[in-house]
């Protein structure tokens, strides 16, 4: 039995269409606005006695107005800092870190609803979940090394070992590598198993080790064809071609009819891991121990994704699930649901409670 999952969108964006920023503006009810060709308010004088300026010149003096910037909490080491001149433009402010990187700092509500948009697509994911499964299935079984079989062992260990699925940018520019970069080097097939060696994004290194025989015997077949590459596959005509996210990100379109990537995986288990994770700590007797046990939850998200507890909480663990835990007792339900989800659906038991929390928590948001 296939567990039906409906993706929920904002009032006002079309079902199942993402949205582009101005867009997530219209909708949020927002006025769209862009630090280069807005005149915005500047900072001025030194960081003890800052001031705020207009683009003619003039100070920022109404309390209101002063109020809402100081709210944003630009950081003092901030350089080029442009500050929306309209309390209801979507980009309120904008600068360089001390990096030099370009950082930004949005209306709250665009932020919901680009939250709403990016969530409603992990429950359309997870509705896609099942065909991907299936077809990455038939296409193991396939004879000997065509695109659609190395294409479907890249998807399935995608899932299996989270790892990232790798560009040949962040390789060539950062030597970081993922799933589709890695060379034959970076993988030791063994007894049925294969583990994978490399350096991640960020500079991580990881070993991580897959029991998996089917999956292994395939690395290993990539592995025996000529040159560097370890993802490759044979062509028609005989030929050795390489694969890369581009093909992996085809493949999951081509499965689905819908423009997922292969970064949806690392979102859904991040949100699932999660969920179990704070399924299998005690429930909380106040708000300050139910934080505890997020952060909890979190960290051990982040281990398992290779991300900073920042990055996990932000990009990859649903806040539905967290906020429903910080409610109390709704994310303990989540065994006793799965115990009694039907065998034989094409989602996991958890994975199902996943998608019942994640939709209630929506209805309630865009009801």
């Amino acid at each position: 039995m296939r567990t039906a999952v409906r993706a929920l969108t904002p009032r006002g964006a079309a079902p199942g269409e993402p949205l582009d920023p101005a867009s997530s503006a219209r909708v949020a009810g927002l006025r769209y606005v862009n630090d280069e060709t807005t005149p915005g308010i500047r900072r001025a004088g030194p960081k003890a006695h800052v001031r705020y300026v207009r683009a003619d010149g003039r100070p920022v003096k109404a309390p209101a107005e002063l109020q809402r910037i100081r709210a944003l909490a630009i950081p003092p080491a901030w350089t080029q800092v442009w500050i929306c001149p309209h309390t209801n433009g979507h980009l309120q402010a904008t600068g360089r870190d001390a990096r030099g990187r370009k950082q930004y700092r949005y209306h709250t509500r665009w932020r919901e609803v680009r939250d709403e948009v990016k969530y409603g697509r992990l429950l359309a994911f997870a509705q896609s979940l099942p065909r991907i499964r299936e077809q990455t299935e038939r296409d193991l079984t396939r004879p000997h090394l065509p695109r659609e079989k190395v294409l479907a062992a890249v998807v399935q260990l995608l899932e299996k070992t989270l790892i990232r699925v790798g560009n040949e940018e962040y390789a060539r520019e950062n030597g970081s590598v993922g799933l589709t970069t890695m060379r034959d080097a970076h993988a030791v097939v063994q007894r049925g198993k294969v583990r994978f060696e490399f350096r991640g994004k960020s500079g991580i290194e990881h070993a991580i080790d897959l029991d998996d025989r089917r999956l292994a015997r395939i690395v290993k077949a990539c592995r025996d064809l000529p040159g560097y590459e370890l993802f490759q596959y044979v062509d028609d005509s005989g030929k050795r071609q390489e694969i890369d996210s581009a093909d992996v990100n085809a493949y999951l379109r081509e499965t689905t009819g819908e423009e997922f990537t292969a970064k949806d995986f690392r979102t859904w288990a991040g949100t699932v891991l999660a969920a179990q994770a704070l399924a299998a700590i005690e429930h909380h007797k106040s708000s300050a121990e139910a934080r505890r046990n997020v952060i909890k939850a979190i960290e051990s998200v982040a281990r398992r994704l290779g991300n900073t507890k920042a990055v996990c909480r932000k990009c990859y663990i649903h806040p539905a699930i967290l906020e429903a835990y910080m409610d109390g007792g709704t994310i303990q339900t989540i065994n006793a649901r799965a115990a009694v989800a039907k065998a034989g659906s094409c989602l996991s038991a958890e994975e199902s409670a996943v998608v019942r929390i994640i939709e209630q928590r929506l209805r309630k948001k865009t009801a």
